[in-house]
C-alpha cells in the first residue's frame, strides 16, 4: 500500500507543477513484480505532471534477514554496525526500483539518505533526524528525475550511518515533504 504527501504549494518547485512524496513499505517492493508495479505508478504520477520523490524501505524480510545473519556472526552485534548493515536493504531496494522505472523509459535516480541530506542525532538503530538539507534531490528533480529515496536511514554529522528505527520510512517521507 503506498501514501502520498502532498508538499505545501508554497514549497512547490514550480508553481504548475507539485512535488509529490510517495512511500512504499516491504510488502509493496517484496518482489520484482511487485517493483515493476511499483514503478510503473511512480512513472504515472509523474507523467501526470508532477515531480516525486518515491520512499522506499526494504524488501519485505529483507531486514528480518540480516539481523538473523547478524546474530549468526555476533553474539552482541555493535548498534553501529547493525547500522551499516541495515541501510542496506534499503539500498538494494532504491536500486532495483530506480532500474525499472528506467527500463519502462522513465528517469530515476536513487539516493541513500546521506545522498539525500538527511542528517540525524547521534544515535545508533533509533536516530531522530535532525536536519534536512535536499540539495542533491532539489538538483535531481530540477533535471527532470524521479527521485527513489532510500527510507530509514540518514547519517550523523560525523558521516556515520544510522537507523531511523520503526516506521522510519513513512518518518523520512513526512520529513522530506515538510
Amino acid at each position: 500500500c503506498a501514501k502520498a504527501w502532498h508538499a505545501p504549494r508554497s514549497f512547490s518547485p514550480r508553481p504548475h507543477m507539485s512535488l509529490i512524496v510517495q512511500t512504499y513499505g516491504g510488502t509493496s517492493v517484496g518482489n520484482p513484480e511487485r517493483i515493476r508495479h511499483v514503478a510503473r505508478r511512480i512513472l504515472d504520477t509523474q507523467r501526470a505532471g508532477n515531480k516525486v520523490v518515491a520512499v522506499v524501505s526494504a524488501m519485505s524480510g529483507v531486514t528480518n534477514s540480516l539481523l538473523d545473519l547478524a546474530n549468526a556472526v555476533s553474539t552482541n552485534p555493535t548498534e553501529r554496525e547493525l547500522d551499516v548493515l541495515l541501510a542496506t536493504g534499503e539500498q538494494q531496494t532504491i536500486a532495483l526500483a530506480a532500474m525499472a522505472i528506467n527500463s519502462l523509459g522513465g528517469k530515476a535516480v536513487s539516493l541513500t539518505g546521506a545522498q539525500a541530506g538527511i542528517q540525524t542525532d547521534v544515535v545508533h538503530t533509533k536516530a531522530r533526524i535532525a536536519n534536512i538539507t535536499p540539495t542533491e534531490v532539489d538538483e535531481m528533480l530540477d533535471e527532470g528525475n524521479i527521485v527513489i529515496l532510500a527510507g530509514f536511514q540518514g547519517q550523523m554529522s560525523d558521516g556515520q550511518i544510522t537507523t531511523l528505527g520503526r516506521g522510519g520510512s513513512d518518518l523520512t517521507a513526512i520529513a522530506m515533504a515538510a
